[in-house]
């Protein structure tokens, strides 16, 4: 099963997003039902594995806290293929994302090393984008750059299954772990 484990956006942040998106021209906007933030992607995982990753996750003791939203960026560089809104610098976040990749792999779980970046993808981009898409993603930035700060309070992290299809990934929420 292709997994991964990621905060839920709450819902009046859903719709904040979607009026962005509704302003944006160019690309495939992501649907609001499923804006996370990841905090680890595990790929494709035996499904015993997560199952063991599922009951390791149900013991950890993390305390709630606050992110912030700020600002709007792509990855990709001259040849964008997301847009996403960023999360403000936060060691909560980061514990609290090192503490699962330390039980994921405790569980088992084969973890690639990638640098930690956490944001919400609202749209994604084809394999080239013309030159006038590029121009109206750069003017929509221009518009939104300063988007946020909007915070929110994180309660709960969650597993997903991540489904590949012919429209993309579809997410469904397995398991929800609330924090202290």
């Amino acid at each position: 099963m292709r997994a991964f484990i990621a905060i839920n956006v709450p819902e009046f942040l859903k719709d904040a997003l979607a009026e962005l998106q509704s302003v944006l021209r160019v690309g495939k906007p992501v649907s609001p039902e499923q804006f996370h933030l990841t905090l680890v992607f595990m790929d494709e995982q035996p499904d015993e594995l997560i199952e063991e990753a599922h009951f390791a996750l149900q013991q950890l003791e993390v305390p709630k806290f606050e992110v912030k939203l700020q600002g709007l960026d792509t990855f990709g560089g001259k040849a964008p293929s997301i847009l996403y809104v960023g999360i403000e610098k936060n060691e909560e976040l980061d514990r609290l994302q090192e503490k699962v990749i330390g039980v994921l792999r405790s569980a088992g779980v084969h973890l690639d090393r990638k640098r930690f970046r956490p944001h919400v993808t609202i749209a994604r981009f084809g394999r080239r984008l013309s030159k006038a898409d590029i121009d109206r993603l750069r003017g929509f930035m221009a518009g939104y750059a300063n988007f946020g700060p909007v915070s929110f309070k994180v309660e709960s992290f969650s597993l997903f299954r991540s489904t590949l299809g012919h429209k993309g990934a579809v997410h469904d929420e397995l398991a929800q772990y609330i924090m202290t």
